[in-house]
């Protein structure tokens, strides 16, 4: 009998298990290993800009494919969380909302600018 394909995606039924497989086996860490080349990548964190669209999602893909064809040619590869690369675009994207209510940034002073900034990245 062949079994039907569900028709969504369900991440429990498998990410779990592979998860556990992945941490057992240490396969989150790469250690330098002067007699492989070394490959890493830095992974942006989401921005909070707006909300993520299928670039974000084909980026992430190709970021993934190029780490385990590097993995798979035996070099020492890591990827790796960075850190935050959008705090520019944040500010601009909460500059023009508050903006709407006829307000700028130095209306609102540093402290509750911020409060604003956190509020939307909570959106």
């Amino acid at each position: 009998m062949i079994n039907e394909i569900p028709s969504r995606y369900n991440p429990k039924e498998t990410e779990d298990r592979w998860y556990k497989v992945w941490e057992e086996n240490n396969y989150f860490s790469a250690k330098a290993n002067p007699s492989k080349k070394p490959f890493s990548i830095v992974i942006p964190p989401p921005n909070v800009t707006g909300i993520l669209h299928m670039g974000h999602a084909l980026n992430n893909t190709i970021q993934d494919i190029l780490i385990r064809y590097h993995r798979m040619n035996g070099e020492e590869s890591l990827w790796m969380p960075g850190t935050d690369h959008a705090g520019i675009a944040t500010q601009n994207v909460v500059e023009k909302a508050i903006a709407k209510e006829g307000l700028s940034r130095k209306d609102l002073g540093r402290d509750k600018f911020i409060e604003r900034v956190w509020q939307w990245r909570e959106e």
